[in-house]
């Protein structure tokens, strides 16, 4: 169940001092890894607490802020530069595929109040589709089944399955035929 627009007070010490120890493990474990070690990086991720399919790619040039709150489907590609910045939960379907320098931004901030308080939203990627280089999406998205955002294309609301969108905010460019090998 993808939950949106919930407000976070503070981070208790627990979860400081695990992402703390996150950071440090993929500094020198994940990020200097070779490109070709995926299997290490998921074994990485997992010790961390992220649900991690079979067959993935995360190459070592992803930024994850808390992988506790990731789950990835079985073989999804996620791109260099790519951030997963999961203050909310972020789920990845099967074969999805997030390309380099996207980031997919789980918080926000209420900037009607004074407090600017954290707003909280996950944010859910279907089966077999693609955030495409440099894209964004806000907190609380759902990219439906199969469907596209494109290159530095900005999600500010749900993606219809099997549709391709583009731009600043995206727009819905037309239906995706998918052809079966």
């Amino acid at each position: 169940m993808i939950q949106s627009g919930y407000y976070m007070t503070k981070f208790s010490l627990k979860n400081k001092v695990g992402r703390l120890l996150w950071q440090l493990v993929w500094v020198f474990f994940g990020r200097l890894s070779p490109t070709p070690f995926h299997r290490w990086r998921a074994w990485l991720l997992r010790a961390f607490g992220a649900k991690v399919g079979s067959g993935v790619h995360v190459y070592p040039g992803v930024k994850i802020w808390a992988p506790w709150n990731l789950e990835i489907g079985d073989g999804t590609g996620i791109g260099n530069g790519v951030t997963l910045y999961c203050q909310g939960r972020i789920i990845l379907g099967r074969r999805a595929v997030i390309s380099q320098g996207a980031h997919l931004c789980g918080g926000t901030h209420d900037y009607t109040r004074v407090d600017f308080p954290l707003v909280v939203g996950d944010i859910e990627v279907g089966d077999t589709a693609w955030v495409a280089a440099e894209a964004f999406v806000h907190p609380g998205i759902k990219i439906g089944e199969g469907a596209i955002l494109g290159a530095r294309g900005v999600a500010v609301k749900d993606l219809e399955p099997w549709a391709i969108y583009s731009g600043n905010p995206c727009k819905f460019i037309k239906k995706r035929i998918y052809e079966a090998d």
